[in-house]
């Protein structure tokens, strides 16, 4: 199936309005849609993006701004449009409605219920459906909603900072700071977009963070705060510590293991914080347990901000989906890594993705894949 040069530009565009919805729509997958009629080589005539999670449909955002005009034009879509009733009425419903004569969709919807039912229903209704323009690019904008829906799991980010010489964390009593300003500013907005933020009881007890999002300018504050987690095996999180303190503002949940002492449970469950108790005494095991669970409560986008210990047990449990490091031009020395912790494991290899230097850091981001795709 061959598309024209204004078919493509029409679906990058339509992928650009997509990510406006980024951070809103979640478990909802970010959608963009752009109608265009085929006068003077082509012509957009309306746009839309799904923006917020029980909000209207990019579909029908694009088919409201062009109106009557519609009638006989193209949609270009990022996702297969939905046949069913949701929280909104179904889109093919919306496209049919409006006359459209052709629909253009990059890649299908993986929910069983819509699933190639959409797009059957609008080429059963005559209109001329075309699909995989951009695919590829819109299967990686949908990547969370799809494990989501296909594997039960949400999407794992791991994040670090480190120095040149491989040091996760300075030492002891020195500036815990590695990465620079405008690093650290990219990871508190996307704090605002993910679900859950998760660390160690280490990172817990070291550096006593809060986990929030502090937007710097010219970030985006996001529509929530994150749900914070700390995996801590036999209950060590201090009540006085500031995640505990805050509970009853921003949600903790502690995940502890099958020997944590009950009098330890109890009290950071009456200071406010959700302990969930893992059965497994395998720490790689209990972890795929509770990101499972997190998967259940529909949380979209996990974060994982730990050190050495922790992004090495969600490496070790095949649960790293992305990766963002942060790579500051500074020596620490000694030996070690992060207090002498054992190395990050052997991990399969990154497609990266992005490449920038905020702050005159090297910030990599990218997807994890097979080790066999090592070159």
């Amino acid at each position: 199936m061959s598309f024209t040069a204004f078919d493509e530009a029409a679906m990058r565009r339509a992928i650009e309005l997509a990510a406006r919805g980024r951070g809103a729509v979640e478990p909802n997958p970010q959608v963009g849609a752009v109608v265009a009629t085929a006068a003077e080589g082509g012509r957009i005539i309306g746009e839309g993006w799904h923006d917020r999670f029980g909000g209207p449909h990019a579909e029908v955002a694009a088919l409201e701004a062009a109106g009557e005009r519609a009638r006989g034009a193209t949609l270009y879509v990022t996702l297969e449009p939905c046949c069913h009733h949701g929280k909104t009425p179904p889109c093919t419903a919306a496209i049919l409605a409006a006359g459209i004569a052709r629909v253009v969709v990059a890649a299908g919807d993986p929910y069983p219920e819509v699933a190639g039912r959409g797009l059957e229903a609008l080429r059963q209704a005559g209109i001329q459906v075309e699909t995989g323009l951009l695919e590829q690019e819109a299967i990686r904008l949908t990547a969370p909603f799809r494990k989501l829906v296909t594997a039960g799991k949400p999407w794992v980010l791991a994040k670090w900072a480190m120095s040149l010489d491989g040091r996760i964390a300075a030492a002891a009593g020195q500036d815990r700071w590695i990465s620079s300003p405008q690093s650290r500013a990219l990871v508190h907005d996307l704090r605002s977009r993910i679900d859950a933020i998760a660390i160690g009881i280490g990172t817990a007890l070291a550096d006593d963070p809060l986990l929030t999002v502090r937007p710097e300018p010219g970030t985006s504050s996001g529509p929530r705060e994150p749900l914070r987690i700390v995996f801590d095996s036999h209950a060590r999180l201090p009540l006085s510590s500031r995640l505990v303190q805050t509970a009853g503002k921003t949600p903790v949940l502690v995940a502890v293991g099958p020997d944590a002492p009950a009098d330890r449970t109890a009290a950071l469950a009456a200071a406010g914080c959700e302990v969930w108790r893992g059965g497994e005494q395998d720490r790689t095991a209990r972890t795929t347990t509770l990101i499972r669970e997190l998967g259940a409560r529909q949380l979209t986008n996990l974060l994982v901000e730990g050190g050495p210990t922790m992004l090495g047990t969600m490496f070790a449990a095949g649960e790293v989906d992305e990766v963002w490091a942060f790579i500051a031009p500074r020596i620490l020395g000694g030996s070690g890594t992060g207090g002498d912790l054992p190395p990050l494991p052997d991990v399969p290899n990154l497609l990266v993705e992005d490449v920038s230097h905020p702050g005159g850091d090297i910030f990599l981001r990218g997807v994890v894949t097979s080790p066999a795709c090592r070159g």
